[in-house]
């Protein structure tokens, strides 16, 4: 097939003009909405809420931008924007962009690398030990209540009902029962003591922490049961991740002229 001149001038003029016309996903009272702006909710979209990219969605994303677009028009027109407060709370959503591109920048060029991960998990492990206490206690503010308990509890009285004037709310209505725990869980005194007893025994003095007098009592021993590193992984590789940026911004504000 062959054009003639003026036919084929016509078609050339026609294809240069679609890319800039499909960057544009409408035209708003002569104020065009880029597609990339479509592009960009629809990731953000599919990103946060899990939504597949779908013509539905499409056609959502554009029904709420050129909305938007109406809605910005106007309160330009009524020059909104130059309130001090608006201009406030766009410098603040502007600062807010910006520092999570820059933490996408960090993040990107500083990965978590596995030896990393593997030597946090191996520290995870020698810290957790290879056994796990069920224990209870009572506590109280002074050391003469906490004798009197233990006395109480060799004389037959029953851990359960003692509990019950113990100032640990998170355990007094259950009969002092901590739970399965490893014992670096605990603040050391307390710790201490605890590994130092045998499943069924009580401390014989009062245990003295920040918190006030402890009664202890050992239920039970068991092995400790140690996730896997495939298993912790993520929670350990957000972790390094956050000491990286801590420790960035740490420098960044060391270097700072801060007035």
């Amino acid at each position: 097939m062959t054009f003639k001149p003026s036919r084929l001038l016509v078609v050339l003029f026609a294809a240069a003009a679609l890319p800039v016309m499909a960057q544009n996903l409408a035209v708003v009272n002569g104020k065009a909405i880029p597609s990339s702006r479509a592009d960009m909710m629809v990731k953000q979209l599919s990103a946060q809420g899990g939504q597949p990219d779908s013509p539905e969605l499409r056609a959502m994303v554009k029904d709420e931008l050129i909305n938007r677009e109406v809605l910005i028009q106007e309160a330009e027109k009524k020059g909104l924007g130059n309130d001090p407060e608006v201009k406030a709370q766009i410098d603040i959503a502007r600062q807010s962009i910006e520092i999570r591109a820059l933490v996408a920048d960090f993040v990107k060029k500083n990965p978590v690398k596995d030896g990393e991960i593997q030597a946090e998990y191996d520290k995870f492990k020698a810290q957790a030990g290879d056994k796990e206490y069920h224990a209870r206690h009572i506590l109280v503010e002074n050391e003469a209540d906490a004798k009197s308990i233990i006395a109480k509890l060799k004389a037959g009285g029953k851990f359960d009902d003692l509990a019950k004037q113990s100032k640990d709310p998170g355990s007094a209505t259950s009969g002092g029962d901590l739970g399965w725990a490893n014992p670096a869980s605990f603040v050391k005194p307390f710790s201490d003591a605890l590994v130092a007893l045998k499943a069924g025994q009580l401390t014989e003095t009062p245990v003295k922490t920040q918190f006030g007098y402890h009664v202890i009592k050992l239920e039970e021993v068991r092995a400790a049961k140690i996730p896997t590193l495939a298993e912790v992984k993520p929670q350990i590789t957000e972790a390094l991740q956050q000491q990286k940026l801590q420790a960035y911004q740490k420098e960044l504000r060391s270097k700072a002229t801060v007035k």
